[in-house]
């Protein structure tokens, strides 16, 4: 099957009802596309598809009889997308329904290609009121589940409109120059030479900012390892670790490598990177190759070192922790469908046993670097309060940043800030 959207409608509905993440569906169906521009097209449908799945399924259930989830899923999934194409694509109207209808055919589903055609007209007639009903509760304005919104509303409740709306937001490209290979103006001005808008970040070192998504492999530099792509506030953490020659560095549930590049760049260190997942791992060994770096690596549990440790302390330890990963919805938009509020407690109790853990191996008067992609502060600043209670071993070390939030402990930079990705740091330093 080569009909893009034939093939979207599968991999969304693998993503949204059979819990399969965006980064598996894509790699499982771009392969059949030979086309970049259907390649192009593919993503935009799955990753907007993913991240409005929770507004326009609500959609469906007021324009559909009966519904189609369980009994012809890949059609439920299309008729999103078709959704999809009209409302946040905005391809034109004819154009948009054609080819979902069309698309009914390549999923051998010809008999159903007049109820989708009735789907979409019927929406195109009724949008304004359709739209209204949707607005007027948050989890179906923001698609959004509705314990996030909750849990948002709850942390940060000033903010939560705000929040909510720059989850949902398209955010830049963002590129790391490797100063081992390049500087970041010659990479800038090598980039805008092809073509590419891209500016240097206001405030953070090595940062690239270019507005829209694009195909990083035919960009200039990628297959010299001249830049990888890191958000900017995940650029923030080699910032905070002040890594200097000859210091042994622990990069504690590393996958898929960013950071740990990102420190092999800025300083001569040795640097152990832990990964608990073999196939995750991998793709740290790709990253570290492709940009010239080298690293110790080690498939083990953060939080069991007697499996991996050689017994000699680390002057900077990073920890990013395994997380509900709600600061980065924008950029994994399928995040929203798979994580559940049941799932904090055991991520709260895993990120609490890595720090426990990892704290005796580092040397005094070094720095440990406790960082998350979560919004939620049972993850973040509840965390540190909880290994603070009753130590003297430990100092919090300030952090200030130009964008984001003193928390009660550490620092919160939240979607939107800055244009970053949400993210949660605190410095420790042991005594």
């Amino acid at each position: 099957m080569n009909d893009t959207r034939a093939l979207a409608a599968q991999a969304l509905a693998d993503i949204a009802l059979r819990g399969v993440s965006l980064r598996e569906a894509l790699d499982q169906r771009t392969p059949k596309l030979r086309d970049p521009r259907d390649r192009a097209l593919l993503t935009a449908l799955l990753s907007d598809g993913a991240r409005w799945w929770l507004r326009f399924d609500a959609a469906l259930d007021r324009l559909l009889d009966k519904p189609l989830r369980r009994k012809e899923p890949d059609i439920h999934a299309l008729l999103v997308l078709g959704l999809v194409q009209l409302e946040v694509l905005q391809l034109q109207d004819y154009a948009a329904v054609a080819a979902t209808v069309e698309a009914t055919r390549a999923l051998n589903r010809p008999r159903l290609a007049g109820l989708v055609n009735a789907v979409l007209r019927r929406w195109q007639r009724e949008r304004t009121t359709l739209l209204a009903e949707l607005d007027a509760q948050p989890q179906t304005r923001y698609a959004m589940p509705p314990w996030l919104v909750q849990a948002i509303s709850a942390d940060w409740p000033a903010q939560a409109d705000a929040v909510l709306a720059d989850s949902d937001r398209e955010p830049p490209l963002m590129l790391r120059a490797n100063r081992r290979r390049t500087s970041r103006d010659a990479l800038i001005e090598q980039l805008r030479a092809a073509g590419y808008g891209a500016d240097a970040h206001a405030w953070l070192a090595d940062a690239i900012v270019l507005p829209h998504s694009s195909d990083i492999t035919r960009m200039p530099g990628f297959a010299q390892g001249l830049f990888a792509v890191q958000d900017g506030a995940a650029q923030v953490s080699a910032d905070l670790g002040d890594v200097r020659d000859g210091q042994r560095v622990l990069d504690a549930c590393a996958a898929p490598g960013g950071k740990a590049c990102h420190l092999l760049e800025r300083a001569d260190i040795a640097l152990t990177a832990v990964e608990f997942d073999a196939a995750r791992a991998t793709r740290i060994r790709q990253n570290l190759e492709r940009l010239g770096l080298q690293a110790e690596l080690c498939i083990g549990d953060a939080a069991d070192p007697s499996a991996w440790w050689d017994g000699k302390p680390y002057d900077r330890i990073l920890i990013d922790a395994p997380c509900s990963a709600t600061g980065v919805l924008r950029r994994r938009p399928d995040v929203r469908l798979h994580r559940r509020a049941s799932d904090i407690a055991a991520l709260v109790a895993q990120q609490r046993r890595i720090l426990a853990a990892l704290w005796p191996l580092l040397a005094p008067g070094g720095k440990l670097v406790y960082v998350t992609c979560s919004l939620l502060r049972a993850e973040n600043e509840a965390v540190i309060a909880l290994f603070l209670a009753g130590r003297d071993d430990v100092h919090v070390a300030p952090v200030s940043l130009p964008d984001g939030r003193a928390a009660a402990v550490g620092w919160q930079i939240l979607p939107g800030d800055g244009d970053l990705d949400g993210m949660y740091y605190a410095v420790l330093e042991r005594r």
